[in-house]
């Protein structure tokens, strides 16, 4: 049995699709079908079930994919034990909210590629649910969301804290009223918002629904740096991550609305499957961010 083989079939079952497992592999859909046709014939077992252009997993085909993780992890493991680089090489794939991701990437970034040049990190934006999927099929390594405190079973939680979030408009702007507001006197401003599937803003969504409220938005974008610099313009009020807006608020550009009667329970959390296994080059990420700020 080809190692090769059982890579393609790992990643057919988890695309559901030849066609994505090829371009994924970079090779020809005629080369991954003949692959798996390969293993069927050698282990004398239908794998799939091919039905109207969609694929299914058979029984047989699920017991193997349990195998054939174990293996691909053996072997990577295997491969990463014997190299005799001192320093950790490897691309690492993390997911992370668009909104926020230029934010988290520009606090430590140089600090860690200085210390570890050999290690690429590859960033992709979706929202926390697909963060799970992608994470359960072995897509990404690692998710850093923001989004209400997240437990499960199945995943690792490698650092985790609090996050504040403040609705904030420009200094001095017809919005900096210098006084506390309610939710629906505030409802009635201009909102400049990120974008609708982010943690934090369906928490806000959910706070104005309690109170039979709405907010349509003048502008919805995944750019906070845009957003945070139109509301220094004048341009209405937003609700952001306070290390959006911490640098603005000290120079004072920005200023905080206080919106007493409103508590939002947000998290920065650094998540891995259970079942994952760490290279080195992945303990080391994990381990730097554990020592340094939260963003990498």
């Amino acid at each position: 049995m080809e190692l090769r083989n059982l890579i393609s079939f790992i990643q057919v079952a988890e695309l559901n699709s030849f066609t994505r497992a090829a371009r994924a592999l970079g090779y020809s859909q005629s080369t991954v079908s003949f692959q798996i046709k390969q293993l069927e014939d050698e282990l004398g077992c239908l794998l799939f079930e091919r039905v109207n252009h969609t694929i299914t997993l058979t029984e047989k085909g699920a017991e193997l994919l349990a195998f054939a993780h174990r293996i691909s992890t053996m072997t990577e493991e295997f491969n990463q034990n014997i190299s005799t680089a001192d320093e950790p090489c490897a691309r690492i794939h993390i997911l992370a909210p668009d909104s926020v991701c230029e934010d988290m990437m520009l606090a430590n970034y140089m600090s860690f590629n200085k210390e570890h040049p050999a290690i690429s990190l590859k960033f992709t934006s979706v929202d926390t649910l697909e963060m799970f999927r992608m994470l359960d099929r072995n897509e990404a390594d690692l998710m850093l969301t923001l989004d209400r405190h997240i437990y499960k079973r199945d995943y690792v939680i490698a650092k985790e804290e609090p996050v504040r979030m403040n609705f904030v408009t420009g200094k001095g702007s017809k919005y900096d009223t210098g006084k506390p507001m309610t939710l629906e006197e505030l409802s009635e401003f201009p909102f400049l918002l990120t974008e609708k599937n982010a943690g934090y803003r369906r928490s806000l969504d959910a706070a104005l629904a309690e109170r039979s409220l709405e907010i349509l938005p003048v502008l919805e974008m995944d750019r906070t740096d845009v957003i945070t610099e139109m509301l220094a313009r004048g341009a209405g009020v937003s609700f952001l991550p306070e290390f959006v807006t911490r640098r603005g608020v000290k120079e004072g550009r920005l200023v905080y609305i206080d919106v007493p009667e409103v508590q939002f329970d947000i998290w920065k959390q650094l998540i891995y499957h259970k079942n994952k296994w760490l290279s080195r080059a992945l303990i080391s990420l994990i381990e730097f961010i554990k020592k340094h700020e939260f963003d990498i």
